[in-house]
């Protein structure tokens, strides 16, 4: 069912992250297909976006508003086992997000020269929730709780409309929005949604910052619309790495490795480690559990694709050299001394370390944040949190006798630009 890629004798030059491929998300040709959408929201607007869910979501709209009473209804009948489950996340999350928040740090650096380093909240942000093969509540949790604690003004969500809602977004959806006092709520799907947020249309006000996860055509939209908004990230297909050793038991494994199979056929699922008998056994315990899956054949496609793969090394030093070039999404590690393992990953959008902490876990209630760099961006970008709705902003206070101190070199360097304009900005106060 799944591949096996061997480097036990690749040459130290090899290219790890070229030897572990990724499925095609060609998000590039993508924008040439969304272009037209976003164009047409922003000059037409809610005509538009109406026109685009009826054609993508076959959806016929009246409204693009989620009204008040749809968000309490679905709050009130929600399974209040479900409820339940959604605070403590949302408990946990926000601690965490607590932690995360800086304080204003002012810097003395001359007598009567200070730089204060302040984190300012964004004023405006736009959180986009999938709908498609899944209706993902957490992702509400995980984009508005971190907003909120860093203080963002104004939020407004939009999320699919579903034809078996009523036209309205899945109604857990709903209610969890409810749950977080967010009242600001759209019926706007896809790449329409993205250019709503962006340029904003009939009653939605543009944002200034877009944040969520979503198929290829959100994700082209958000990279077309970036410099008209500012973006989170460009969050391709799932993907969970796991570094194991002969200590790690394979129905974990297996199991973990279906579990972010199942979100779509493009998820990629890869296990590298130094234990021939522990591939065998996941192999095995892969057979079995898929055949036992409610979504056996979306789980099937995505171990079977070429982004999935099991792949030997000869031992956990080339194993940690392989998760760090592949640089993934999700990584568990499953070894001996797991957490000295983990303190040497450098490349991962969330580390999972040992065996009681497996990637769903971080999906729906660990505290931590389940939207992350894919696609091996995790080598330079972070997962969101507090920061990701924050701006730095340095403020400088100088004495006219702080200034004069360091006038000089300011001329100098003016001068060293030809740029006098500059210097004489400064002895004009001087003189």
């Amino acid at each position: 069912m799944i591949r096996r890629i061997d480097l036990r004798d690749a040459a130290a030059s090899v290219d790890y992250r070229a030897a572990v491929p990724r499925a095609a998300f060609d998000v590039e040709s993508a924008t040439h297909l969304v272009r037209p959408i976003c164009d047409a929201v922003r000059d037409r607007g809610v005509e538009a976006i109406t026109e685009f869910s009826e054609r993508f979501d076959g959806v016929s709209q009246s409204d693009i508003v989620v009204p008040p009473a749809a968000l309490s209804d679905a709050l009130e009948r929600l399974d209040p086992a479900v409820r339940a489950a959604l605070e403590e996340s949302v408990r946990r999350l926000r601690i965490t997000c607590q932690a995360e928040l800086e304080q204003d740090v002012t810097t003395v650096v001359a007598p009567g020269a200070t730089v204060t380093h302040r984190l300012v909240p964004v004023d405006r942000v736009g959180l986009y929730v999938p709908g498609g093969l899944a209706p993902l509540v957490s992702s509400v949790l995980m984009n508005v709780v971190p907003a909120q604690v860093a203080g963002v003004g104004s939020i407004a969500l939009t999320s699919p409309p579903q034809k078996d809602n009523g036209g309205l977004p899945a109604a857990t959806i709903l209610a969890a929005c409810a749950l977080l006092g967010v009242d600001e709520v759209y019926a706007v799907g896809g790449a329409q949604g993205i250019a709503m947020l962006a340029h904003g249309a009939g009653p939605c006000r543009r944002v200034d910052l877009v944040t969520g996860p979503g198929n290829i055509y959100t994700v082209a939209a958000k990279r077309l619309l970036k410099g008209v908004v500012g973006i989170d990230s460009e969050a391709g297909p799932t993907e969970i790495a796991v570094l194991a050793d002969d200590t790690a038991n394979a129905r974990y494994v297996a199991a973990d490795l279906i579990s972010q199979a199942e979100h779509d056929p493009l998820a990629a699922s890869v296990l590298v480690t130094d234990s021939v008998r522990l591939a065998d056994e996941v192999a095995i315990e892969l057979d079995k559990q898929v055949g036992q899956a409610r979504h056996a054949e979306r789980i099937r496609t995505a171990l079977e694709g070429e982004q999935s793969g099991v792949v030997l090394v000869k031992d956990l030093e080339q194993g940690l050299a392989v998760v760090n070039a592949y640089a993934a999404e999700h990584l568990e590690v499953h070894t001996a001394d797991a957490a000295r393992v983990a303190g040497r990953v450098r490349n991962a959008g969330a580390v999972f370390v040992g065996p009681y902490a497996p990637v769903s876990l971080g999906d729906y209630a660990a505290g931590s944040n389940h939207v992350l760099p894919t696609a091996g961006c995790a080598c330079h970008s972070s997962g969101l949190s507090v920061r990701s709705f924050l701006r730095a902003v340095h403020v400088v206070d100088y004495t006219r006798e702080a200034l004069e101190q360091v006038a000089q070199h300011v001329v100098t360097l003016a001068e060293a630009e030809d740029l006098p304009g500059h210097g004489a900005a400064v002895q004009v106060r001087l003189s």
